[in-house]
Parts: C-alpha cells; sequence; structure tokens
C-alpha cells in the first residue's frame, strides 16, 4: 500500500506538469515530508484547456457515498481490481488523475520493531502516481468535497523487501495519456499500470520520526545513520 508520501519541491509543480495557468493554490505551497491519509494535497487533472492544480482530501469518498468516512479505506486502490470496484468503477472511466510526489515510505518489519524506508526516484525528481478524484456532495448541503486516492500495483524487486505492494508511478511520457478524457478502455488504461523500474529508484531507511503523522521537515528524509 501507499500510507505516507512526500512533496519536497511545490514550486515545481507548474512548470513539471505543464499547468495551463498559474493555479491560486501553488502560492500556499509548502513542502511536505509526511503527507497523511486525509490531509489535502494538490493534484493535477485535465481542465478544460489542459492540465490544471486542484487541492483535494486523500481518501477517495465517492459521489454516491452515504457519508465521508468511508475515505479511510479507499486511500489506495489495487491496479488489479481499480476497473471493478464499485468506489473505483466510475473515476477509473472517467476522473483520472496524477498525484505528485518526490517520495513515499514503507516499513519493513525487523526484530526492533518496523523500520520505516524512504524510497525515491535515484535523480530526485518529481513525479506522479497515478491517482482517482471523485466530487462528494454532503447530504446535509454542505460545500462539495473533492477527494482521491492512489493506485498501487505489485512491488517491483526494491521495494518487495520492504512491502507486496507499491504506488503506480507512471514513467512521465504515460502521464497525459493517463488523464486522456478520451481514453477509456479498461484493458488499454490497466497497461499502464506496472511496476516503476526498480533500477530507476533508491531505497534507505530513515528515523523513527516518520511513524508520527504530525512530524514535518528535511530531517525526516535523512538517511539513518548507522550506530
Amino acid at each position: 500500500m501507499c500510507g505516507r508520501y512526500t512533496l519536497a519541491q511545490p514550486e515545481d509543480l507548474s512548470e513539471r506538469f505543464a499547468l495551463t495557468h498559474l493555479s491560486p493554490y501553488l502560492d500556499g505551497l509548502l513542502p511536505r515530508f509526511n503527507v497523511a491519509p486525509s490531509e489535502r494535497m494538490p493534484v493535477v487533472r485535465a481542465g478544460d484547456d489542459g492540465n490544471e492544480l486542484a487541492l483535494m482530501r486523500w481518501g477517495l469518498i465517492p459521489f454516491w457515498a452515504k457519508d465521508a468516512k468511508i475515505g479511510h479505506r479507499t486511500v489506495n486502490a489495487r491496479a488489479e481490481s481499480v476497473a471493478d470496484k464499485p468506489s473505483f468503477r466510475e473515476p477509473f472511466r472517467h476522473r483520472r488523475c496524477l498525484v505528485p510526489a518526490s517520495g513515499f515510505y514503507e516499513w519493513r518489519s525487523t526484530p526492533h520493531g518496523k523500520q520505516p524506508y524512504f524510497v525515491a526516484l535515484k535523480d530526485q525528481t518529481l513525479f506522479a502516481f497515478a491517482g482517482l478524484w471523485d466530487r462528494w456532495s454532503p447530504p446535509q448541503g454542505d460545500a462539495a468535497i473533492e477527494s482521491y486516492t492512489v493506485i498501487t500495483t505489485p512491488a517491483n524487486a526494491l521495494v518487495a523487501p520492504l512491502h507486496d505492494r507499491m504506488p503506480a508511478i507512471l514513467p512521465r511520457e504515460h502521464e497525459q495519456a493517463w488523464l486522456d478524457s478520451e481514453l477509456d478502455d479498461p484493458q488499454r488504461l490497466r497497461r499502464l499500470l506496472v511496476p516503476y523500474p526498480a533500477a530507476l529508484m533508491v531505497a534507505y531507511p530513515v528515523g523513527r520520526q516518520v511513524n508520527n503523522a504530525e512530524a514535518n521537515g528535511p530531517a525526516l528524509v535523512a538517511p539513518l545513520r548507522a550506530a
């Protein structure tokens, strides 16, 4: 699964994801080193005239949900079943998005407890998880909530010793295809959801401060020094 991730370079979002106009959200975005479910984070989706940035809550609330609690169970969507699950079937066809990230965390079981690892691209650049989004209107008539989920695949050789799943990282050349509203063939879409090449990634242990969901700062991704 993917339960925590980082976005260390929000100032690069506009250029990296070819946003067609400057989003009002960009000025207020700060580097995040410990994003947790239920937080509001930027996602990229197709707009009327190109890619646009939106702030959404992590944990997808389907448009048909009776209440928002379902979002606690929809932080991730499995690539193998995303086209069939009721919570994700409609967004998979019509409401796909990119979730910008600079890395993510996984935990490895050890005799001394679970050890967190930071996983990123070797070149330390921004990348995108394949995501889905939806818009839910509370029955009480309150403002609509836009939310998202991160799709996962089987782990590659780098991540497998830590966890059997990993987020679906899209190669840059596939990002626009993922956002293309004209592409709605489930089989073609699923072919984009494969484990990212392990040779292009790096993973290393970090301190357990990341276990605290309120912790933030670049020290969280610093390599753990040997005792």
